[in-house]
């Protein structure tokens, strides 16, 4: 039976009366037996008071070294104040003959694990899984150490044998982290029904993000667009979930519904420069070409070097024969260090149809490096030189281009032209 006057001052403490109960606490802490202190010492760590904690500890253990769960606490202790050091000193004094020894294995691998030694730590919790085979909290800590390692199958074997008799394991829900390792493990299917169980244990914004990603990764789009709703709904400000939820939309062609959600995403995160690159693809693809250029200007705005939108924004000036645009949209993404073979072959193009010949022979040699088995690239090419009057190099495309194609006719023909001409 504890001091009732201890009792009495934890409840004050419990209650809210903090300051009143930690002064009681401390002014009848000299009078408690060793017992009572380290009850009182486990609250303290309950309430987040480590330093009280630690100190009332280490004295016990300088009386009590042998009591090894006394050292496993001061361990514990240690490990929250950042002496790894010292808590691995003290945990391999237990010896493998004392009943605590698997605990102090899980106590050093965590250690071991948060120093970035995580062949120890597997080391040390399959020493304390062959002493205790039966202990699942040993199954989730190998499960855990591969899940985080990205050691997904070997995760999936630990997590599986949980799964059956226990929803959660240090406040982590089995399901969902199985359902994470089969998904990362590209077994889609497989982790969904987990994450559909995952639901039915607690419906969390990332338990719904996770189950509506794995949907869209698997080509579930319709599933995928449901758990996005429905994480909508509980939480309108997860930003991320916008963008999949777009993409799932454009997936089942419900272009309309992808652009409103690519809107809707910009309002809850107005720098996302991916959200409004896939709003200009999706107004692209439903005609609303204003809207398209409007979206891509503004993930440029964001990230003047982003060369997927500079590309993008180039085919639509390209479409609407607005070649100055086009040179000065490449011209600005490159002075912002931004690089790509398409930006070559698009000023090739502009200059092209701008008539300005050398500078489009330029960069169609440019591009050539990179898109020399691209045959729609070539047969362009091919006719540009042969406008030029460039026959020799014009004969060399053209013949990459019957090798590509042995039975285009029209290429074998302009080929044996040039030929009879040398």
């Amino acid at each position: 039976m504890f001091n009732q006057v201890l009792t009495e001052a934890i409840n004050l403490v419990n209650k809210g009366q903090t300051e009143e109960g930690l002064n009681l606490l401390e002014n009848i802490t000299p009078t408690l037996h060793d017992e009572e202190k380290l009850h009182l010492a486990d609250q303290y760590y309950q309430w987040g008071i480590v330093d009280r904690a630690h100190e009332m500890v280490e004295e016990l253990h300088f009386l009590y070294p042998e009591e090894t769960q006394v050292t496993l606490f001061l361990a514990e202790l240690k490990l929250d104040l950042e002496k790894e050091e010292e808590a691995i000193d003290l945990l391999n004094t237990i010896t493998n003959d004392n009943e605590s020894y698997p605990q102090a294995l899980l106590l050093l691998a965590d250690l071991y694990q948060m120093q970035g030694l995580a062949e120890v730590s597997e080391q040390k919790l399959k020493e304390a899984k062959l002493l205790l085979p039966q202990e699942p909290i040993l199954d989730f800590a190998l499960g855990e150490l591969y899940f985080h390692q990205g050691k997904y199958k070997q995760a999936i074997h630990y997590f599986e044998m949980l799964v059956n008799e226990h929803n959660t394991v240090s406040g982590v829900i089995i399901h969902q982290r199985l359902a994470e390792c089969l998904s990362a493990n590209g077994e889609f299917e497989d982790a969904l029904e987990h994450y559909k169980e995952a639901i039915d244990i607690q419906e969390d914004a990332d338990t719904l993000f996770g189950y509506g990603f794995t949907a869209f990764q698997g080509g579930f789009y319709k599933t995928s667009i449901q758990q996005f709703l429905a994480l909508k709904e509980a939480d309108p400000y997860y930003s991320s979930l916008y963008l999949y939820l777009a993409k799932a939309y454009e997936h089942e062609e419900l272009l309309q519904e992808s652009l409103e959600t690519v809107q809707e995403g910009i309002k809850v995160d107005e720098y996302n420069k991916d959200l409004f690159l896939f709003g200009g693809k999706v107004a692209i693809k439903s005609g609303q070409m204003e809207e398209a250029e409007q979206l891509l200007r503004e993930s440029l705005a964001i990230d003047p070097g982003h060369i997927e939108a500079a590309i993008t924004l180039s085919h639509i000036f390209l479409q609407d024969e607005r070649y100055d645009d086009v040179i000065d949209l490449i011209n600005e993404s490159k002075r912002y260090g931004e690089e790509d073979p398409q930006f070559e072959w698009n000023l090739a193009r502009a200059y092209h149809q701008k008539e300005e010949y050398t500078q489009a022979l330029n960069h169609y040699q440019l591009a050539y490096n990179f898109f020399k088995e691209q045959r729609d690239f070539l047969q362009e090419y091919g006719y540009f030189l042969l406008e030029e009057g460039l026959r020799e190099q014009a004969k060399k495309i053209f013949k990459e281009l019957l090798k590509q194609d042995p039975s285009n006719v029209e290429y074998g023909e302009i080929l044996l032209q040039l030929e009879d001409e040398f």
